[in-house]
């Protein structure tokens, strides 16, 4: 590993860039093993200047106007956009992906959930005002929830701090962050990017340290009225506990185990497609990602046979080349971790139809891996690899499929493939799931939520939805008869 890096802060406190006050920490590229940037990790004591910050800076920023808070977002969406480029560059420098995800995928989805947000920070809804009680005027307030703590991961870094921070700020909330101290470089440009925007200092603060002392910090924090997280199942119970310690709500949005279901109708060539795509995006290391196709019996041999001949076509290498289809995995710990689950698979009796070996050289790569014949208590079948792995199991009859693509603790994402409408109804009534995709798996709009069920989680991010994590609806009732003494009363004293 070689480093020609000095050190440079990894946090923003109050409106400006802050050295953490913990040990030096060496970012790596993946992709190569060298370091990108060093910078000084933030402790449990700046959290708490962070969450002073946000604190002071509430007031303001919850009582502006929704048409001034709606200015700023515009104006960060107009920035983020004009730093594309960079951006993209420094998500696939800090994360191992391949340029053309950064580009295409990353960036400009951030940018259209800011714009997003910009125009719903004008649309809060509530309950009709109304004399239902036929002596008060009813009216509901859209209150916000206070200080949001944060804690995002490192597979889709500059999205997820979009996803957390656009909602938050939109709604009148104030936000301390923690992105995964593996790839924090462009969530610090997005909190510089806000207060070149007009965000007021404070307003959005990024603290970057290890989970176990600064998203512990943030999590069991007495200031955080909100506390959200995106990461693996185990560690969203830990923040669970944490935060009860103070009573503040959470919103989790954990692992997944998504079924790819594969109906004997189904056009074979689509499926085939969309499950290479779906199984690789990201390399694998996403949440709703395509792991488990479920296959009708009739369809079984075509389908391995042509997701196999695809995953040998795809292009595994330089993340910084736009011919490369997929780089690296985030670090060769976990490349070793997901090469683990499939050898223990092969161990048990699985086929291997395809990659599976971990390449020799520099760099976290592992191929796209097709395993075959997959038992369903197998571990590789039921726990989440989070890598460029697609297992494959075949099914006799709709019942039995769509029992197995919901017989999982998991509940993120599920896809459907059918011509058949009925079909398609009854996948998407049956699969416990925060989202069924019908003939196709993956894509997401910002006008949608995105948040699971069962393991996988509660609460939402985009959409009008997600508001709901940041906002307290609040019931003003007031008198309209002028009448001192009030009907009521009497079931409390009786005036003589």
């Amino acid at each position: 590993m070689t480093t020609t890096q000095t050190p440079t802060s990894a946090s923003w406190i109050a409106g400006a860039a802050t050295v953490g006050s913990g040990p030096r920490h060496n970012i790596v590229d993946p992709a190569t093993d060298t370091v990108v940037a060093t910078v000084d990790l933030a402790t449990a004591a700046d959290v708490d200047c962070a969450m002073r910050a946000a604190r002071a800076a509430f007031r303001d920023w919850s009582t502006a106007t929704p048409a001034e808070r709606s200015a700023v977002l515009h104006e960060l969406a107009r920035l983020v956009d004009r730093d594309a480029a960079q951006l993209a560059a420094t998500e696939t420098a800090q994360t191992g992906k391949s340029i053309r995800l950064a580009t295409e995928f990353d960036v400009p989805g951030s940018v259209d959930n800011i714009a997003f947000f910009a125009g719903a920070a004008r649309n809060l809804e509530g309950k009709a005002t109304a004399e239902y009680s036929g002596d008060h005027t009813s009216s509901i307030r859209r209150t916000p929830a206070g200080v949001v703590g944060s804690i995002a991961p490192w597979n889709y870094p500059l999205q997820m701090a979009v996803w957390k921070v656009a909602p938050a700020l939109a709604a009148g909330c104030t936000v301390v962050l923690k992105p995964s101290e593996l790839t924090p470089l462009t969530t610090v440009h997005l909190a510089r990017l806000a207060t070149e925007a007009g965000l007021p200092d404070g307003a959005f603060n990024v603290v970057t340290g290890t989970g176990a002392e600064v998203g512990a910090a943030i999590a069991g924090h007495a200031d955080a009225d909100v506390v959200t997280f995106t990461g693996s199942t185990s560690v969203g119970r830990t923040v669970m506990r944490q935060a009860a310690e103070h009573g503040t709500r959470v919103q989790l949005e954990l692992g997944g185990k998504a079924p790819f279901l594969v109906f004997d109708d189904a056009d074979l060539e689509a499926a085939v497609h969309g499950a290479v795509a779906a199984s690789l995006i990201n390399g694998g290391q996403d949440c709703t990602a395509a792991t488990r196709a479920i296959v009708a019996r009739p369809l079984y041999d075509d389908f391995v046979a042509g997701v196999a001949e695809l995953y040998r076509k795809v292009v595994v290498g330089d993340p910084t080349d736009p011919g490369t289809d997929m780089g690296s995995l985030i670090s060769r710990a976990h490349r070793d971790r997901v090469a683990g689950m499939v050898d223990r698979a092969r161990a048990a009796g699985a086929r291997i139809v395809t990659g599976g070996v971990v390449p020799d050289g520099v760099g976290a790569f592992y191929p796209p891996t097709l395993v075959a014949d997959v038992a369903e208590d197998a571990e590789i079948y039921r726990d989440e690899v989070f890598g460029p792995v697609l297992t494959v199991s075949s099914f006799d009859g709709d019942d039995d499929g769509i029992r197995r693509a919901d017989d999982t603790g998991y509940g993120l994402a599920a896809s459907a493939w059918t011509r058949d409408l009925y079909r398609a109804q009854q996948a998407q009534r049956e699969i416990a799931a925060g989202c069924v995709w019908i003939n196709d798996h993956i894509p997401i709009v910002s006008e949608m939520p995105h948040g699971g069920m069962r393991a996988s989680g509660f609460g939402k991010d985009m959409s009008a939805y997600s508001f709901e994590e940041y906002l307290v609806p609040k019931h003003v009732m007031s008198d309209i008869t002028g009448i001192a003494r009030k009907e009521w009363h009497r079931t409390v004293f009786r005036d003589s």
